[in-house]
C-alpha cells in the first residue's frame, strides 16, 4: 500500500465495527435470502418490493438492514441504531452511511451485498458501497456521483478473462466491483479514478471486504504513467458528445469517441508481454464510414491482437434520450437540441457498443476482429475471450496449409438448418445454416462442401485426409480445394464451429 491511500469514509476502527454489525445481522445474500424467500429476491430484481417489507415487520437488525438498504425505507432511530451496533449511529451518520429523514432514518448510501453470482463466475461475495441511484434519490445526480452495480459493471466483470496474473489495474474504478474481482486472481491489483471521492467509496469497499489495492488518483493513464500491468480491465466514461465533463462517471472531457481511442492506443505501452486489456467502450457510426474501419485504426500500432464485439447501437436520439434519463435531469429541450446538433454536425448516423479486448501480441502479425456479436450468450462470457485468444494462438502454430494436417472435430451440439424451395417437381436445398447451440452461439452459413468438411470431422484423420476424400468425390484437384479450405477452416474454428481434436 502506498502512502497516499485515499481515506475510506469511515475510521479504520469504524469499518470493522460495520463489518461486525452486518455480519452478526446476516446481511448476505444467503442471509436475506432466508428471511425473505427466494421468490421475493427475484421479485425485487424486478422493483417489486411487495413481499419483502411484508417479510422484515419485526423490526430486528436483518429486517431493518433489509428495509433500509434494500428497500429504501425510513427506519426508527432506535431500530437502526441497534442493526448498526456496534458501529456508533453518530459515524455512520458522520460518515453519510444514513441519514436523518423526518422522524427517522433511510440510507444514505447503497450498500449492496454483491458476488460473482452475479456473473456466473464463482460464489465470492461482498458489500459494496456507492451513491443512491436516482431513483432512490430524488432529483438530477450530482456531478461527482459514484456509480453503483449496473448492467455495464456486471457486464465487463462477467466478460473478464480470471486467469491467474501477477498485476492487475482497474482504470476508473468508481466504487470498486472490478477491483473486487481482480482480488480474487491478482497478486497486486492496483484502481484509479479521476474522482476522489470515488476513490473514498473504493477505499471503504475494499476495507469492509478485509482486501487491499493500490488506489491512485488521475485522469485516465496519467496516475500509472510508466508502468504495465499483465490484466487491465476499466469501465470508462465512454459516452460519445461534444467533449462534456457534467458528470465524472460517464463524461470524459473528450469529444467523440476519443477516450476509448485514447486508451486502445495505450495497450501497447500498459500491457506485459501477453497482457490483456478489456474494456467497454461506444463508437461512432459516421456516415460513409464502416465503424470496423474507424475502430481498427485505434489498434494501429499497438502491437496488439484485438478482439471488438459490438453489442447493439442506438441511434442519435433514442442515446441522448438514455443518458438524460440516466442522471435524471429533468428533460431539457435545448440541452437535447445541442447534442443532436453536435451528432448531426459529425456526421453521426448511430452509437456502438461493446466490448473490445487486446492482448499484447505473441505474433508477429497481430490479429485483429471486429464483428457484431447481437445472439444472448449465457454469462461469464470471460471463458469465450479467453478461449478465441486460445484459438488465434493454436492457428498462428499452423499457418496456411500445415493447418491441413491437424485433426479436428465439430463442436458439440452442433444444429443444421435447411431451408429448401419447390421448384415445381421436388424441393431444392438453397440455404444451409450450421449453428451453435450453446457458447457464443454463432451461426454460419455453408455450402455442400463445407457441410461435408465439417460432418466429417470427427477428430480421428488429419484434415487433409478428408479433402483427399471430398476432392474425389466432387472430382476437383486436391491441392485447389485445399486452397479453398484453409480459409475457411481457419475462420470456423476462430469461431468455435470446429475443435483441434486434442
Amino acid at each position: 500500500m502506498t502512502e497516499t491511500q485515499p481515506a475510506p469514509l469511515l475510521a479504520p476502527a469504524d469499518v470493522a465495527r460495520l463489518r461486525e454489525a452486518l455480519t452478526r445481522a446476516g446481511y448476505t445474500s444467503a442471509g436475506i435470502a432466508g428471511r425473505i424467500g427466494e421468490q421475493a429476491v427475484d421479485a425485487v430484481r424486478r422493483n417489486d418490493f411487495r413481499a419483502l417489507l411484508r417479510a422484515t415487520t419485526d423490526g430486528d437488525p436483518l429486517a431493518t438492514l433489509v428495509r433500509v438498504f434494500i428497500a429504501g425505507q425510513t427506519e426508527p432511530e432506535a431500530a437502526v441504531a441497534a442493526a448498526l451496533d456496534p458501529l456508533p449511529l453518530a459515524a455512520a451518520l458522520d460518515a453519510g452511511l444514513v441519514e436523518r429523514y423526518g422522524d427517522g432514518i433511510h440510507a444514505g448510501v447503497d450498500l449492496d451485498v454483491y458476488g460473482e453470482a452475479a456473473t456466473g463466475s464463482g460464489d465470492a461475495e461482498w458489500w459494496v458501497l456507492s451513491d443512491l441511484d436516482a431513483d432512490a434519490r430524488p432529483g438530477p445526480l450530482r456531478t461527482d456521483h459514484v456509480l453503483g452495480i449496473g448492467n455495464a459493471a456486471t457486464t465487463l466483470a462477467s466478460a473478464t478473462i480470471r486467469r491467474p496474473v501477477g498485476s492487475a489495474l482497474d482504470l476508473g474504478t468508481g466504487c470498486g466491483v472490478q477491483a473486487l474481482h481482480l482480488s480474487r486472481h491478482a497478486g497486486h491489483v492496483t484502481a484509479t479514478d479521476l474522482s476522489d471521492r470515488a476513490l473514498r467509496f473504493a477505499a471503504t469497499t475494499a476495507a469492509l471486504n478485509g482486501v487491499e489495492w493500490e488506489l491512485l488518483a488521475g485522469d485516465m493513464l496519467a496516475p500509472v504513467a510508466g508502468r504495465r500491468f499483465d490484466l487491465v480491465v476499466s469501465n470508462p466514461p465512454f459516452v460519445v458528445g461534444p467533449g462534456s465533463t457534467r458528470y465524472t462517471y460517464r463524461d470524459s472531457g473528450r469529444a467523440g469517441d476519443r477516450v476509448c481511442a485514447e486508451l486502445a492506443g495505450a495497450a501497447g505501452d500498459l500491457l506485459t508481454e501477453g497482457g490483456t486489456l478489456q474494456f467497454l467502450a461506444n463508437w461512432l457510426h459516421v456516415t460513409g464510414e464502416d465503424w470496423r474501419e474507424r475502430v481498427a485504426g485505434w489498434f494501429a500500432g499497438t502491437g496488439c491482437d484485438a478482439w471488438v464485439i459490438q453489442r447493439e447501437a442506438s441511434d442519435p436520439v433514442e442515446y441522448v434520450n438514455l443518458w438524460l434519463r440516466d442522471a435524471a435531469e429533468a428533460f431539457d429541450p435545448r440541452r437535447a437540441e445541442a447534442w443532436l446538433d453536435w451528432f448531426a454536425a459529425e456526421k453521426v448516423e448511430a452509437v456502438g457498443f461493446g466490448l473490445v479486448t487486446l492482448r499484447r501480441s505473441p505474433h508477429a502479425t497481430p490479429v485483429v476482429r471486429l464483428e457484431d456479436l447481437r445472439q444472448a450468450v449465457p454469462p461469464p462470457f470471460g471463458p469465450h475471450v479467453a478461449a478465441w485468444f486460445d484459438r488465434q494462438d493454436w492457428l498462428a502454430a499452423r499457418p496456411g496449409a500445415a493447418l491441413l494436417d491437424a485433426p479436428l472435430r465439430r463442436a458439440d451440439g452442433l444444429r443444421l438448418t435447411q431451408e429448401a424451395g419447390f421448384d415445381g417437381s421436388d424441393w431444392e436445398v438453397d440455404r444451409q445454416v450450421l449453428a451453435m447451440t450453446d457458447g457464443l452461439r454463432w451461426a454460419e452459413e455453408v455450402d455442400p462442401l463445407v457441410l461435408a468438411l465439417v460432418s466429417g470431422a470427427d477428430g480421428r484423420v488429419p484434415l487433409r485426409d478428408q479433402l483427399a476424400v471430398l476432392a474425389a468425390a466432387y472430382e476437383t484437384p486436391e491441392p485447389v480445394l485445399a486452397a479453398m479450405a484453409a480459409p475457411i477452416v481457419a475462420h470456423l474454428v476462430e469461431r468455435g464451429l470446429l475443435a483441434p481434436a486434442s
